[in-house]
Formats: structure tokens, sequence, C-alpha cells
């Protein structure tokens, strides 16, 4: 590689016999578009905090000055439940005497 401060030289048979050439590619700058759907994001995000905070501090109405209170009666019946089915008739079984259980003898201590 040749020094670029050196000055080429002027006559042909100085010339060295291999030329390295350096070719620099700058890629042309970028137009910013990548930060424009960020910006809609942001207002966005705040045209909800907006609307939300709005809700909340109006209590979710628009017409305040209209009176709220509202007396409603309401008589309703007592609701009742259809009556359980029945249970069937078992058959009849001879008096039989369940098993007994064995009770566990206690060992004595030595």
């Amino acid at each position: 590689m040749t020094d670029p401060n050196m000055p080429p030289p002027r006559e042909p048979e100085h010339r060295p016999e291999v030329v390295h050439h350096t070719t620099i590619n700058n890629p042309p700058e970028r137009s910013g578009g990548g930060s424009g759907w960020i910006a809609l994001l942001v207002g966005g995000l705040i045209v909800v905090v907006l609307v939300i905070a709005f809700m909340m501090f109006s209590n979710g109405s628009l017409n305040t000055g209209k009176d709220t209170n509202v007396d409603v009666d309401i008589d309703l019946p007592t609701p009742t439940l259809p009556d359980a089915p029945k249970m069937p008739d078992l058959p009849d079984m001879p008096n039989v005497e369940p098993p007994t259980v064995p009770s566990p003898e206690r060992v004595p201590e030595a």
C-alpha cells in the first residue's frame, strides 16, 4: 500500500510495478424513516392516557349538569324451587346382622 501523504512519482520508471488501490464505499445516509412510527406510537399512548384520565375525573359521564338521583322500587316475587325427585323404594331385605369387626388386642408391656 502506498503512503497517501507522499506525492506520486513524476517519471514513469520510478513507478512501482504493483499498485494497490483502496476503495471505500460509503452508504448513503438514512433519511430517518424509522423514527416516524415511534412518534406515532408515543402520540397514540398520550391520547389513550388523556381519554382514561378524562373518564376517571368526570366519573364516566359527559352530562355533568343533570341530576342522577333515581329512586327505583322493584317488587319481585320470591322464587320457589321445584320439588326434588323422590328416592325409589328399596327392596325388602331379610334381617341380616352387619358383619362385626374384630377389635385389636392389647399387647402386654414388657
